[in-house]
């Protein structure tokens, strides 16, 4: 299944950038600059290899029932740290994007927010879905009753 993303190429590439705040940067900081450099990403390279994406913040939660490196009960790097995913056709296509007059002036505003610096790591997808529906994920139930050893 590959709905997740729509219009995602089996082959696509997703990429993935860590931000940790600098102290004195606030959400509303980072919130500011990343829309000005999605909205630049949108117009200029939805046609050009974009897929789409999405800027994630840190929560704080730490699931004791998915980690394995202890039993945290909040990460110390609450609204201080974010990811920015992106969906591309290909690698190239993104790395293209990065070389643009419009975007290169927009994204070291973004960085100049990072402790971190800044390193995109790009991935080759695997899987990708969405939830069943209420019918399919009582079929797919059904079928494991039935048929699973």
């Amino acid at each position: 299944m590959s709905g997740l993303i729509s219009n995602f190429p089996y082959n696509g590439v997703v990429t993935v950038n860590r931000v940790i705040l600098k102290p004195g940067y606030t959400v509303d900081d980072l919130q500011e600059r990343v829309a000005e450099l999605c909205e630049n990403v949108k117009t200029y390279h939805s046609d050009t290899g974009f897929v789409g994406g999405f800027v994630a913040l840190n929560s704080g939660d730490i699931s004791n029932e998915g980690s394995t490196v202890g039993q945290a009960v909040r990460s110390p790097l609450k609204d201080k740290e974010a990811l920015i995913v992106t969906f591309w056709r290909s690698f190239e296509d993104h790395e293209a994007s990065h070389r643009s007059d419009t975007f290169q002036p927009l994204f070291r505003k973004v960085l100049e927010l990072c402790e971190n610096g800044n390193e995109e790591i790009a991935y080759e997808m695997l899987w990708s879905g969405k939830a069943y529906s209420p019918e399919d994920a009582k079929a797919a139930r059904a079928a494991k009753a039935q048929y699973a050893a």
